[in-house]
């Protein structure tokens, strides 16, 4: 997933009880979703059959060794018309509902900022513009906090539907604000709702989508990002011609949270947590809709193999974070956090509106969309890679070429060269960094923790790791203009592409990868109590 916000901006129920009622009406439930899915899925089985006679001698494909061809459930590796991601695309697609609020409300502040604090009474008070965009960060610690307990209780689908409450209050409260106080209000419920949904969606595709396609369908979380900011930039421009258009940006906003809880109600829960909270028939049913009948055999044997090592509440404690090998997963998914926080990508993001405007681009709204649609061409790029490369390639990779990206830029900052020159070379690095960010960095942070977690504490390593990231979020807001101002932006930038290499050296050696390899497979790998029942 996306991790970056633009620095312009300074930066449950008791199922046993609630959901039983819900077993018995699973196949009304998501006849909605599955009936799409399955229809596509066996159309283009028969289109790949026809075309299939036509080649009589076709040859498996060979990846790492390992003979795979195209099944019957799509669960094959081969090349050509290798369908088995359809049956989960879209539940998954729902959930990518919520990076698309994310990034929404990231870049829903960009251009209407100014016209809020004029209206509101705060304008040229850049400490109240900066307190208006910053507590959306301290919401989003607290959600981020929050959402481990919520994710054991109540499973992904219930804490999605939730979540919509701040994300939907959130946003009215804040078109219709008339104060300093409403306003901060607002956002407050916003960041609240986003930092729930951050830690929550990496979580539901990593635990429903397909081992062969899981990070194909992690991308996607990306994707929606990217897409919610390109969609608030796009918006934004009528509002430099209207002063009270950013009210009805924030109304826009409470749209995509209704279509999240209608859809959550149609989508599946994970098959894992059902089958932590013993319901067992229900998580069968899931696993043969969306990964094929020939894997429930298998999935079940792993789901409760892994259990029976596992305490049988559905509520983890915090303490268990510092046992292994829990902590060692803690310790890694904080570690890449700050580790991507601090290579600059907010600082990147926040100064290319100046980088831009040296080659004539002075609107930043222009500039910003520019930024978004490199994003976006990245995330598409991700999801085309990541299945096939692997996570631990992308990520070094992706750090090797963002470091690279700075010391260019370094290079035409530093060095006596001509000035036309020096900015096409400065807007190459730009570019160059957030196309790299994009592919790996970004994405496969956000994915990777989750599949190197345990089942049992998922929910609360994602909660402390996206706290992380919270954390060296807004420290990297509050310090970049202070730090260029001081030292010039060749040694911060500098520093970036050294803090890109560790991050390049940390992945090569801390990573271990997770590509074709299910969630049990790689806790059993990773946890010694459990590898004499692999």
């Amino acid at each position: 997933m996306l991790e970056a916000m633009p620095l312009l901006f300074t930066p449950k129920c008791n199922p046993t009880i609630s959901l039983h009622p819900f077993r018995r009406t699973l196949n009304q439930k998501h006849l909605f979703f599955n009936s799409i899915s399955c229809s596509l899925s066996k159309n283009f089985k028969i289109h790949a059959a026809k075309e299939q006679e036509q080649v009589p001698e076709s040859k498996p494909h060979i990846i790492d060794g390992e003979s795979n061809s195209v099944t019957e459930n799509g669960s094959g590796s081969g090349e050509g018309f290798d369908f088995g991601w359809l049956p989960a695309f879209p539940h998954v697609l729902t959930a990518s509902l919520s990076n698309f609020l994310f990034g929404y409300h990231i870049g829903v502040m960009n251009g209407p900022i100014i016209s809020i604090a004029k209206e509101l009474g705060f304008e040229g008070n850049s400490f109240l513009e900066g307190l208006v965009v910053s507590i959306f960060i301290g919401g989003a610690f607290i959600g981020s906090i929050c959402c481990g307990s919520l994710v054991d209780k109540l499973g992904c689908r219930r804490t999605f539907q939730l979540d919509t409450i701040p994300l939907i209050l959130g946003a009215i409260v804040s078109a219709q604000a008339h104060s300093l106080n409403e306003i901060l209000c607002g956002r407050f419920l916003v960041g609240l709702g986003i930092g729930v949904n951050t830690v929550l969606v990496p979580i539901y595709i990593s635990e429903v989508a397909p081992t062969n396609y899981r990070g194909s369908l992690g991308t996607l979380s990306q994707i929606g990002t990217c897409l919610g900011i390109i969609i608030s930039l796009f918006l934004a421009f009528p509002s430099e011609s209207d002063p009270h258009w950013w009210r009805i940006m924030f109304y826009i906003a409470g749209i995509p949270g209704f279509v999240l809880a209608l859809g959550m109600q149609f989508a599946v829960d994970s098959p894992r947590w059902l089958c932590k909270a013993g319901r067992f028939d229900d998580a069968k049913e899931v696993i043969n809709n969306i990964w094929g009948p020939t894997e429930v055999k298998k999935a079940i044997e792993e789901f409760q193999s892994v259990i029976m090592n596992d305490s049988a509440d559905l509520d983890s404690s915090w303490l268990e974070l510092l046992q292994e090998p829990h902590s060692r997963v803690a310790f890694i998914g904080g570690a890449l956090f700050v580790l991507q926080q601090f290579a600059g990508i907010n600082g990147v993001l926040y100064f290319s509106s100046l980088t831009f405007k040296d080659v004539g681009i002075t609107s930043s709204a222009l500039a910003s969309l520019f930024v978004g649609l490199t994003n976006f061409a990245g995330a598409i790029c991700a999801s085309y890679l990541m299945d096939k490369q692997g996570r631990k390639t992308l990520l070094v990779g992706s750090y090797l070429g963002m470091a690279f990206s700075m010391f260019i830029i370094v290079s035409a900052v530093s060095f006596p060269i001509d000035k036309e020159i020096g900015s096409n070379l400065s807007i190459l690095g730009t570019i160059l960094y957030i196309l790299t960010f994009a592919i790996g960095a970004g994405p496969v942070t956000g994915l990777v923790i989750p599949e190197l977690s345990s089942n049992r504490t998922r929910g609360k390593i994602l909660g402390f790791s996206f706290s992380v990231h919270w954390v060296c979020n807004f420290l990297v807001g509050l310090f970049f203009l202070e730090l260029v101002e001081k030292f010039g932006i060749a040694p911060v930038y500098a520093s970036f592409g050294g803090v890109s290499l560790l991050a390049a050296a940390f992945s090569y050696y801390f990573i271990v990868e997770t590509k074709g390899r299910s969630l049990e497979e790689i806790e059993m790998s990773l946890n010694p109590s459990l590898q004499g029942r692999k």
